[in-house]
């Protein structure tokens, strides 16, 4: 259970928005932006290595750099399934307008 759902039950209130930690949709927007980054940078770097091949100091560094992004997506992966870990443990289920604001897509319309 998540601090201010646990101060909202001790002081008989409830929550009118389910407690997300605030640092979960930074990781998440984060992780997406890392993630496409990485998906098309992969398109550039392939020929970039096969043409500089033969100098093998750039290539390292070329490898590196790649190496040292993918670590840094691993990393926001992980503080990403904490996170949602965090949220599934409390017991809050995540509206839809959080995930459809997460990847810009309009409000849902409930008929009803």
């Amino acid at each position: 259970m998540l601090r201010r759902e646990r101060i909202a039950i001790i002081s008989g209130r409830q929550t009118a928005e389910p407690s997300v930690p605030q640092w979960l949709r930074f990781v998440m927007a984060s992780d997406r932006a890392v993630s496409a980054w990485y998906v098309g940078a992969g398109f550039f770097f392939a020929p970039v290595l096969a043409l500089l091949s033969p100098w093998p100091t750039v290539t390292t560094v070329l490898w590196w750099t790649i190496g040292i992004a993918g670590l840094c997506l691993g990393l926001l992966g992980i503080a990403m399934a904490a996170g949602l870990a965090r949220v599934l443990r409390s017991g809050v289920e995540i509206p839809e307008e959080y995930w459809r604001s997460m990847i810009g897509y309009p409000k849902a319309h409930h008929e009803g």
